[in-house]
């Protein structure tokens, strides 16, 4: 849970943090020569904000940073659609009351649509707004949800953490391992403040009836693990459709979305095909594997960071794009448990989801939780199957579980920190990818170097 200590207390090296962003940087994140963020190891960090008190008997007011739009990637709208309807079944009390985006045309298109659903329920028009700093000093907003791309993710989620807002904050955690260690410093040093990524998953509760059996030591030590997220179509993947009448300096901020990369010369598919693109994505690693590395780490809690990671990446059929279409990953954490992750936008194959022990190996394919003894262990074990609840949609619980936090504060699952553990083997996946060799994690230090 959120406001769970950590296996090692942050803080205590926090002095340290600092000099080890800055070395970060000549080793992770391909886009970067050091940290994109500005005042990231400033220090002593700035406390947050006050928060903004949840009226119980009043609905939670709601921001949305980066709409997107039609025939694309609009994934701001679809969580702003998303709580209107959960909203509409009472599921939820919350309103959409700003959005933000630098493109007028999709801001005005996300405005019509989350207008005509809030207006069934005589809420009044969303405001828009070009600048998320706009977004931020607002006082009578609770919560924000961060849909950029991610080159943005840690800059815009410290700056909403600093400015009393609770956070949504879309996947993959943030681009590179500087820009996590910087993000998760400053909610170390800001804990009252509901950081949730959006990495779904983690609320199935067979991850959870997983994680009890492993430290209870029923499967054993466990030995290794798999999972993998695979997909398939005939053109590739993130062909988002390209708007020709997307005018920068006219109805788009080009400048401002470069931001962190630093200026760039103006290419509509960079802009809306972002993760096909090495400078501004790590593709199939961050937007994919992301999702079942988080939830496979959140329940391998016990085997600790993972302090090795070497990886494969080939263009196998997608030639254009410049991120690979098929990875494969191999994780060692501080016990010298194994994760094996198989990512493709090539064949929609995967692995089968399951943790392995030397007594007995966890299988995690379907709905339940299934443990099933090793044949040595046969005699003694018998297999058996947790039933597990059906929670439904998972976007939805994920987006219900941040909301009630807004109100609870009893924390989340999908944490910052369980996400910088997941961002140091994506991090460290994507150098491998690109450089070849394996590459090292020191928890103690929080650096990272080539084995």
């Amino acid at each position: 849970m959120q406001h769970t200590p950590s296996r090692r207390d942050f803080l205590s090296t926090a002095g340290s943090l600092a000099a080890g962003s800055l070395a970060l940087g000549a080793l992770a994140g391909l886009a970067h020569a050091k940290p994109a963020l500005r005042g990231a190891d400033d220090k002593p960090i700035a406390k947050a904000k006050p928060r903004v008190p949840a009226d119980p008997a009043k609905p939670l007011r709601i921001a949305i940073v980066g709409t997107g739009g039609p025939n694309g990637c609009a994934m701001g709208l679809g969580h702003a659609l998303s709580i209107i309807a959960l909203a509409e079944d009472k599921k939820v009390n919350a309103e959409i009351v700003a959005i933000c985006d630098l493109n007028q045309l999709h801001l005005d298109y996300s405005k019509k649509a989350i207008d005509e659903q809030q207006s069934k329920r005589s809420i009044k028009p969303v405001d828009t707004h070009a600048k998320y700093k706009e977004v931020l000093s607002r006082d009578d907003i609770h919560g924000v949800v961060i849909a950029t791309p991610e080159h943005w993710h840690a800059q815009m989620a410290i700056d909403a953490i600093l400015a009393g807002k609770d956070v949504y904050l879309e996947k993959p955690m943030t681009l590179n391992l500087p820009d996590a260690l910087a993000l998760h410093r400053v909610h170390q040093a800001n804990p009252e403040i509901i950081c949730q990524v959006g990495t779904q998953q983690t609320n199935v509760p067979k991850w959870h009836e997983a994680k009890k059996l492993i430290e209870a030591g029923e499967i054993g030590v466990p030995t290794m693990s798999q999972t993998s997220y695979c997909r398939n179509s005939k053109s590739g993947e993130w062909h988002y459709k390209v708007n020709p009448d997307w005018k920068p300096g006219v109805n788009l901020d080009w400048d401002e979305w470069c931001g962190p990369l630093g200026p760039m010369a103006w290419d509509p598919k960079v802009y809306y095909q972002w993760r096909r693109y090495r400078k501004t994505s790590t593709g199939i690693c961050g937007d994919l594997l992301a999702h079942v590395m988080s939830p496979m780490m959140m329940t391998l809690e016990s085997q600790g960071w993972p302090v090795r990671v070497v990886a494969t990446g080939s263009h196998l059929v997608d030639k254009e794009m410049e991120n690979h279409d098929m990875i494969n990953l191999q994780v060692e954490f501080e016990t010298g448990h194994q994760m094996i992750v198989a990512g493709s936008t090539c064949n929609e194959v995967g692995l089968e989801t399951l943790i392995r022990g030397h007594n007995a190996n966890v299988y995690l394919n379907g709905r339940h939780c299934v443990v099933r003894p090793e044949r040595t262990y046969s005699e003694e074990m018998d297999e058996k199957t947790i039933q597990c609840p059906d929670i439904g949609n998972d976007q939805d619980a994920h987006r219900v579980r941040w909301l009630q936090a807004i109100r609870s504060r009893e924390g989340v699952w999908s944490t910052v920190e369980l996400g910088l553990r997941v961002m140091v083997a994506i991090d460290l996946a994507t150098r491998s990818m690109w450089e070849g060799g394996a590459f090292k994690f020191d928890p103690k230090t929080m650096t990272a170097s080539r084995a």
